[in-house]
């Protein structure tokens, strides 16, 4: 018999079911049917392949001689698509993919995950980096961190921390103009991408508001850590998140000339699917970083 879509897969279940514990009562118990429900799926199986699995007498059933030739192929077939899916499921849960952006992955991420795989050694981790916000319907991601509001449809989304920023410099670039002391003297240096909005609303935030950056040369470098690279080397001032670079400072490659932090309502997520939220590899790095974290907000 050819196997179609039309062919009664339900009911090869209810029949394994079935024949395994001679019982249609049993099967129903088993399964979460009536067994009305099962003897109409056994009747369906019987009509379809044309052949009668069961005899049926009071309180009993028994196997036929085709139900009997049925049962253990049957049941041999189940068990290689129970297989085949437990294999499935222990390939999926044994790899993280998280996907994060560059900043993120390369500032915290890549210094906790360590931890993270000691306290889980049966999960692998892979990192993927961009800038763009996926789809996960479209990727194999399993968790990403973004940034944003945190109202995503479809996605749970936990709280990790505030986007702050706030203009940060090499001390030698500093020593130039005999140090940086007032927001104005940042307009004596040269500004790692003008063109980027933060720039614009810290300075309001400082008092100049009116402060105009056009007309300056163009640098755009696509990630915060690429510019915090330039402004390590005295290339000019970045605008930085200062919590990502607390080690640059503390080593003296970069200093933070001023207290004034500003945010534009855009702030650091862990997101997933929420139909997937009881995966165990989700909820292993989700209670990771609820630890790790201590601004993780659920």
């Amino acid at each position: 018999m050819k196997m179609s879509k039309q062919f009664p897969l339900n009911a090869l279940r209810v029949f394994e079911s079935a024949a395994r514990l001679m019982s249609f009562t049993r099967a129903g118990e088993e399964l979460g049917l009536t067994q009305t429900a099962v003897s109409y799926q056994i009747k369906l199986l019987e009509d379809t392949i044309g052949e009668q699995l069961f005899l049926r007498r009071p309180r009993q059933v028994s196997l036929t001689e085709a139900g009997e030739q049925l049962a253990p192929r049957i049941a041999e077939a189940f068990a290689i698509m129970g297989d085949a899916l437990a294999t499935l499921h222990d390939t999926s849960e044994g790899t993280l993919i998280i996907h994060s952006t560059a900043t993120f992955a390369s500032r915290w991420l890549a210094r906790h995950l360590g931890s993270f795989q000691l306290e889980n050694p049966t999960i692998a981790v892979r990192l993927e980096t961009s800038q763009e916000m996926i789809d996960f319907s479209k990727t194999e991601a399993d968790v990403a961190i973004r940034t944003g509001k945190g109202d995503w449809p479809g996605l749970k989304a936990h709280f990790l921390e505030k986007s702050h920023f706030t203009p940060m410099l090499s001390p030698q670039l500093a020593a130039t103009i005999g140090g940086v002391n007032t927001p104005a003297d940042i307009l004596k240096l040269r500004i790692i991408d003008p063109g980027d909005p933060w720039w614009k609303i810290w300075f309001a935030a400082a008092g100049m508001p009116d402060v105009d950056l056009g007309g300056r040369p163009v640098s755009r470098f696509g990630a915060q850590a690429f510019e915090a690279a330039a402004a390590i080397a005295g290339q000019g001032v970045a605008i930085l998140k200062p919590e990502f670079y607390a080690d640059d400072v503390a080593l003296g490659r970069l200093i933070q000339p001023f207290d004034v932090l500003s945010d534009d309502g855009s702030d650091y997520w862990l997101v997933y699917p929420q139909a997937r939220r009881n995966g165990k590899k989700i909820r292993a790095f989700r209670d990771f970083m609820r630890k790790t974290m201590p601004t993780f907000r659920d």
